[in-house]
């Protein structure tokens, strides 16, 4: 058996990379979220992924991003890393988890539909069957683990404000990828959304007094590795792959969300979950799978070469 090669190896390993540190977020936000409201949580997060990248922006000397990149970098900025975060926290403040979940999980058919649309990405069949089987296997980890009372129609409309901008910030990314690297593209969208969340500052530094350490540490923790790394990961794979196929790996989430929730805070999952889960990953192996008789879907796990400067991108 050959050997993958090093340019696919290494963003499907970004991509693995993201998914599992995303997962752990939404551990991380039930926490820090108890003691910290959803937009002193979002803007501490980024603050604290600002300085770990700024570090290592510095240290690379990678230098500000061209101009071309900057349209993309302030919308991916505001929409992804400032409206999406703190909506997220809010909505799941008002909603159970599985539901928030769920809702949120409609923002890989918005990234596929939009880069269709916008970016020119292609739809093959298996990608499609892929992302419906992940989509049913979303469905049922979130009905099944859905509390008894009826959902917030707020918390919903907010889940389902963040799935629009989390798919939008993708899709504005995209573009900035082929002109600037991602960890330009990571630290100065990063930054954007950390300023566009500076009205919450008064109140990430009242609460930040009188919030217990483990939940000021979960904090940092979201900021410097479901953000700062996991995002520069994700940009990394991002700018190697379609949006499509990036947005599909993220079905992987709500799996990996169920094991680390049993793992980690001693929620056993029962056997409907534990299907979901499985339908879940079993989506995301379809998407990324080869063609049958074919070339391979451009690299094992998915991801495709950086487009040459003869492609169009965005």
């Amino acid at each position: 058996m050959n050997a993958v090669p090093r340019h696919r190896l290494l963003p499907a390993a970004a991509a693995v990379v993201t998914v599992v540190l995303w997962a752990s977020a939404f551990v991380a936000i039930r926490s820090a979220g108890q003691e910290y409201s959803p937009g002193a949580l979002a803007l501490g997060r980024l603050a604290s992924g600002v300085l770990a990248l700024g570090v290592i922006w510095a240290v690379r000397r990678e230098g500000l991003p061209p101009r071309e990149a900057w349209r993309g970098i302030l919308l991916s900025g505001l929409l992804w890393f400032g409206f999406y975060m703190v909506v997220l926290n809010w909505g799941e403040q008002q909603v159970d988890a599985g539901t928030a979940a769920l809702v949120v999980n409609v923002g890989p058919l918005l990234i596929a539909l939009l880069g269709a649309r916008l970016l020119g990405d292609p739809m093959p069949p298996r990608l499609l069957a892929g992302m419906g089987v992940s989509f049913a296997g979303a469905v049922t980890v979130g009905l099944s683990m859905s509390g008894g009372g009826g959902a917030s129609v707020l918390g919903v409309v907010l889940c389902l404000l963040a799935a629009v901008a989390y798919a939008a910030g993708v899709v504005a990314q995209k573009p900035a990828l082929g002109r600037a690297s991602a960890l330009q593209v990571t630290t100065f969208g990063c930054l954007v959304g950390a300023v566009a969340c500076l009205p919450f500052a008064g109140q990430l530094a009242h609460q930040a007094a009188h919030a217990p350490l483990p939940a000021t540490l979960g904090m940092v923790y979201l900021g410097v590795f479901p953000t700062a790394l996991a995002f520069t990961t994700w940009a990394y794979a991002l700018a190697r792959t379609t949006a499509s196929r990036m947005g599909a790996t993220t079905y992987a989430v709500p799996a990996l969300v169920v094991l680390m929730s049993w793992l980690v805070l001693g929620e056993v999952p029962g056997v409907l979950t534990l299907g979901g889960g499985v339908l879940c990953l079993a989506g995301v192996a379809v998407s990324r799978s080869r063609a049958r008789g074919g070339r391979a879907v451009r690299v094992a796990a998915g991801v495709e070469p950086r487009p040459g400067p003869s492609q169009k991108v965005g």
